[in-house]
């Protein structure tokens, strides 16, 4: 009788042990691509028009800086010519290369200009990209998720997660799984008529500016 009752007790725990694991959900897997799907954002292709466009700008006003820079360079060659010219009192000579060296001074204040209004461009440009991405991807996983409940998806995965090498953590998945292009048509129904699609290869970052080009005479170009 002891022992049927062990034998009862010990079935018992067994079943208990057993209903969490029998109360979940068989899992059902679906997978969308983050990558492409933030990329052929009608609100993305928007967003990398206006930084590119800001971009040029940049590039611009670099090479307006340059200009004056590289006017100052010539005005500095002049002076020095002056200052060893025979043809000058010793008094012209000296007051030429006082002019020069304070002419040098401009150019170096220059040439730190146009790196430091290059590298604050680069430095707001990121930043608009980087928030811009960040938030894109939390409105494209959302909808995503939204998207694969509806479908009985258990568990949801992004094919273009990159893995520690660099590539997709999933190697292989049937298309049958795949949700990209619903969760794309999803997310662009509110695309304004005539809006630019997505270029068939994405647009590389941009440069935010040129680099600097006022070189000033007897030094090396600062990297």
């Amino acid at each position: 009788m002891k022992q049927s009752l062990k034998s009862l007790t010990a079935l018992a725990v067994l079943g208990l042990a057993a209903l969490p694991a029998s109360a979940q959900p068989a899992v059902k897997v679906a997978v969308v691509d983050m990558a492409k799907l933030y990329d052929t954002h009608y609100k993305t292709v928007e967003q990398n028009a206006k930084i590119q466009a800001d971009d040029q700008k940049a590039q611009e006003e670099v090479e307006r800086m340059n200009k004056e820079g590289n006017a100052l360079v010539e005005e500095y060659k002049n002076l020095s010519e002056q200052a060893n010219s025979p043809a000058l009192s010793a008094e012209a000579k000296s007051k030429a290369q006082n002019e020069a060296q304070k002419k040098l001074e401009q150019i170096q204040n220059k040439q730190r200009e146009v790196q430091t209004f290059i590298q604050n461009t680069r430095n707001s440009l990121g930043q608009r990209l980087n928030t811009f991405r960040g938030m894109m991807l939390e409105e494209i996983a959302k909808v995503a998720t939204e998207l694969a409940k509806k479908r009985g998806a258990t568990l949801l995965l992004d094919k273009a997660g990159p893995t520690a090498i660099g590539i997709s953590n999933i190697l292989y998945s049937d298309a049958a799984y795949d949700l990209t292009d619903e969760v794309a048509k999803e997310v662009n129904k509110d695309k304004p008529v005539g809006a630019p699609s997505a270029p068939a290869t994405p647009a590389a970052a941009p440069a935010a500016g040129a680099a600097p080009a006022v070189s000033v005479p007897g030094l090396s170009p600062k990297k």
